[in-house]
């Protein structure tokens, strides 16, 4: 192989090696606006259950959170949220597990987790085996068997 054909087969790898990088990181970065998205309704959604805690002294039914879910900016990007009002009771803890959704990212460097709001109105990243062990603890037997019907 003379020096010309060298240079070019190291230009074609070149291209290609970078190209796939290229594409990878498009991969993660549409994940990762994906998480993002769905944090910051979930931070509106925080917004709205704590001025109506604020104005009625208690936290919202199910029905009222799925009124309002639509108004939400990024809401799509929420999929399939679990309010868990139901099961919380009047003592129950600041760091109770009020509304979670599941976020997969299978073909990502970015983790499965879940994006929660807590009773106290944090939203936070949790990794998948942090959420459900927290999960379980705070579950009732009666909600567990809920949830599987």
């Amino acid at each position: 192989m003379d020096k010309r054909q060298r240079t070019i087969t190291v230009e074609v790898v070149t291209v290609i090696i970078v190209t796939a990088v290229a594409i990878a990181a498009m991969f993660n970065f549409k994940d990762w606006v994906n998480r993002s998205e769905a944090i910051r309704a979930m931070e509106q959604l925080s917004q709205v259950v704590t001025k109506y805690r604020q104005e009625h002294g208690s936290i919202p039914a199910e029905s009222y959170v799925t009124g309002i879910k639509k108004n939400l900016k990024g809401w799509v990007r929420l999929g399939e949220l679990r309010y868990r009002a139901e099961w919380i009771d009047l003592d129950a803890k600041p760091d109770t597990i009020l509304a979670y959704t599941e976020k997969k990212y299978p073909s990502s460097l970015l983790g499965d987790g879940y994006v929660v709001l807590r009773l106290d109105g944090r939203v936070e990243w949790m990794g998948k085996e942090q959420f459900e062990k927290l999960l379980a603890q705070q579950q009732s037997k009666l909600e567990i068997d809920m949830l599987r019907r």
